[in-house]
């Protein structure tokens, strides 16, 4: 198997040496995406705005590489402040109505760009 590498214009571009996803075989690996919005390039203030358009970023790329959310099979989410968890919880929701992927929340020290949030998922196609 080759792998193939996926990009979209719809989630912002890598901000270094790496690819939005990869895919392998029915697996797609997706690069970590920070709250910025692909139009503006800018990032929304607040957690919700910032869970909101990572969620977004993160379907754009999985999109891209033929696969959806509902084809999520693990997610993590990086978090500067684990207090956040519950306001990010309640946005997580609305994309992953049923049938919930696997996920890990992480607190970290600080994140690229200063954001609060960063999301990144494996899924199928």
């Amino acid at each position: 198997m080759n792998k193939e590498i996926f990009s979209t214009d719809k989630a912002p571009a890598a901000i270094g040496p790496y690819s939005q996803s990869i895919a392998l075989g029915d697996l797609v690996f997706t690069s970590g995406q920070l709250p910025i919005d692909p139009a503006t390039n800018e990032m929304p203030e607040g957690i919700e705005a910032q869970a909101e358009q990572a969620l977004r970023n993160v379907a754009e790329v999985l999109k891209a590489a033929g696969s959806s959310m509902d084809k999520a099979l693990k997610v993590t989410v990086f978090m500067q402040d684990m207090g956040h968890f519950a306001a990010v919880n309640a946005i997580y929701q609305k994309h992953f109505a049923k049938d919930c992927p696997c996920r890990s929340a992480v607190q970290v020290a600080r994140l690229p760009k200063d954001a609060l949030i960063e999301i990144e998922a494996i899924a199928h196609r």
